[in-house]
């Protein structure tokens, strides 16, 4: 790392590369981030044909390997995006998985790891998907979806802290659309539309701030975070 990096504060995916997973913080900070992302990798299982409960028991079986193992030995922290490496390591997961379950077909008694040492986002030996570039933006626009709705559920954390659940139900709105008429949510809170104004703005300016921790949390320190930003905001447009 070099001294720039350095100043940087360290982000959980940073901690999980720096030990490459074998320290306890390490390990806490891995199992924060699978917990925090599960979803989009359900998400993926369901779109590659698995039913609901037949997703769950493989997404759950996933990340039990990847916490139990060195499958974290073989990332790259040149591709160091917690979100690439997850793609990558549910592919080498399922072409695993494949591959045992083939040999108990043919009755044959090949031994695999769960994971292979370099788990990075090489491709590896793919699955059959005639899609596969769509399935990756597919996967990454899950991601996106992830951290909007981990970091709208803090801001709805906050408000119901300072004892604003409901003035934030009224403004949300501004945040996912469509929002009702100004005026009307102004009149039902006693605010003047300037005030209601002012507040959207504030509102869009602390989700704005959630969003990017939560994105710096999956890279490492001296990532650039803009560009992830951007990156995120394209694939939710597409």
């Amino acid at each position: 790392m070099t001294s720039s990096a350095a100043n940087f504060a360290p982000t959980r995916w940073t901690l999980v590369l720096a030990a490459r997973g074998d320290s306890p913080q390490a390990r806490v900070a891995l199992g924060e981030l699978c917990g925090a992302y599960y979803q989009p990798v359900f998400r993926f299982l369901q779109r590659e044909g698995r039913g609901e409960d037949d997703a769950r028991e493989l997404a759950q079986e996933f990340f039990a390997r990847l916490l139990g193992s060195a499958g974290v030995t073989g990332a790259d922290p040149a591709r160091g995006r917690f979100r690439s490496f997850l793609l990558g390591a549910l592919r080498h997961f399922l072409v695993d998985r494949r591959d045992r379950e083939n040999a108990v077909k043919r009755g044959g008694g090949a031994i695999h790891e769960p994971l292979p040492e370099s788990s990075d986002t090489s491709p590896g030996r793919e699955l059959a998907a005639p899609a596969a570039v769509s399935a990756e933006a597919w996967f990454d626009r899950q991601w996106a979806l992830a951290i909007m709705d981990r970091s709208l559920a803090a801001l709805a954390e906050e408000h119901a802290a300072a004892g604003k659940a409901e003035q934030f139900e009224r403004l949300k709105p501004w945040l996912v659309g469509p929002a009702a008429a100004g005026a009307e949510v102004a009149a039902e809170l006693g605010w003047s539309e300037g005030a209601l104004k002012v507040a959207v703005h504030r509102l869009r300016k602390r989700f704005r701030e959630l969003v990017r921790a939560e994105v710096a949390q999956t890279v490492p320190a001296f990532a650039d975070v803009d560009a992830e930003l951007r990156y995120l905001v394209e694939v939710l447009s597409a």
